[in-house]
């Protein structure tokens, strides 16, 4: 290395030993002045669920607090509070949207914002900050009342508004669980883990010209949310069993299980399943 070049990485060092804290105060100086456009330009379109977050971050303090533009802290408070009210307004007017369009369509919205129930096993949760609602799970990127309500009418057609007999269900469903502890050489009674029902369940469901052929398009699907919301349906039922007298059993736990709804009415994590005579039909 020549006395040159060392002379010339010496001065390298030393000018990126300056240039670097004076770089990152410009990025810090640019990231606020971003930030105060993007106000200005949330402000010109009145959208106020925006300003609401932003002027709650942590860079909004940073810049109420700057004494270079200390300006802004009076304009922020403001702001905040037009936003805070326009916003409240806004999840009060909402909520009347939602429950009133919910009743034009026979659907009873109950809401304690920012969830909401409809039906057992519809649920749903509104996200301001998103713009988002979330439905069983799902998000429909809306927080319009008419498109929360008609994906509701969409949800409640596929998991209710279909033919169903509790009867015919729980007969089918105690099929599958005898054939299962059969192969396993077991009596009943015996705990069958659910995930590995619902497996079974779902393939009993699929047509001969599925295992021929098992192309995505001759799939019969059999979501949770549809056999939880046969699970409560028929617990509503009443009819106690199985045609042969054995009643349901679900073992609740939380290694490797499913959200199904319980007798009560509660979404509840379901580890196991079985199936034991009823007391009336013994000797």
């Amino acid at each position: 290395m020549t006395e040159i070049t060392a002379f010339l990485e010496d001065i390298q060092e030393n000018l990126k030993q300056i240039v670097q804290p004076y770089q990152r105060e410009l990025n810090k100086k640019q990231k606020k002045a971003d930030f105060i456009k993007q106000c200005i330009r949330c402000a010109g379109r009145d959208d106020f669920l925006t300003l609401d977050e932003m002027l709650k971050t942590k860079i909004a303090r940073d810049i109420e607090e700057d004494e270079k533009i200390d300006q802004c802290a009076a304009l922020f408070k403001s702001l905040k509070e037009y936003a805070n009210q326009k916003v409240e307004q806004y999840r009060i007017q909402l909520i009347e949207d939602l429950v009133r369009l919910g009743s034009e369509a026979s659907l009873d919205i109950r809401v304690d914002f920012p969830k909401f129930t409809v039906l057992k096993g519809i649920n749903g949760e509104i996200d301001f900050a998103g713009r988002c609602t979330r439905i069983n799970k799902k998000v429909l990127k809306s927080i319009n009342p008419r498109r929360i309500v008609t994906r509701v009418q969409q949800l409640k057609r596929q998991l209710y508004d279909r033919p169903y007999d509790p009867q015919v269900f729980i007969d089918s469903v105690f099929k599958i669980y005898a054939g299962m502890i059969e192969k396993d050489n077991q009596s009943y009674g015996h705990t069958i883990p659910i995930q590995k029902f619902y497996l079974e369940y779902v393939i009993s469901l699929q047509s001969k010209a599925f295992f021929q052929n098992m192309d995505k398009g001759k799939f019969k699907g059999y979501s949770l949310d549809q056999f939880s919301v046969d699970v409560w349906r028929f617990f509503q039922a009443g009819i106690g069993g199985t045609s042969n007298g054995y009643e349901i059993q679900l073992s609740p736990g939380r290694n490797k299980s499913l959200w199904l709804i319980d007798s009560l009415g509660e979404a509840k994590q379901v580890t196991g399943i079985s199936f034991h005579q009823m007391q009336d039909e013994q000797p």
